[in-house]
């Protein structure tokens, strides 16, 4: 199940690494503003699909795909999120 986002992660840094290729992920990428502004349009969009009860799957894919690439876009390593993340599990 994960497989699919760890293999959207891989894609978005290859997308970081080959500055040649005209995606819209380079777009996003090379334009922090950008990424920030489509993340909160992603989540308000989010948000008004669960108040709506409509089109929220959808919607939370966009908010993943714009979150992993903006936190790549600012070196934010999942693989660090997820290590704070297991850091405040209770054991």
């Amino acid at each position: 199940m994960f497989k699919t986002l760890e293999e959207l992660i891989n894609i978005i840094r290859q997308r970081k690494n080959s500055s040649n290729e005209k995606s819209y992920t380079n777009k996003l990428l090379s334009d922090k503003k950008l990424s920030v502004n489509k993340v909160k349009e992603e989540i308000s969009e989010l948000l008004e699909a669960i108040q709506k009860n409509s089109n929220t799957v959808h919607e939370t894919a966009d908010v993943l795909y714009h979150l992993m690439v903006l936190l790549e876009a600012n070196n934010i390593k999942i693989e660090d999120v997820m290590e704070e993340l297991k850091k405040r599990q209770k054991k």
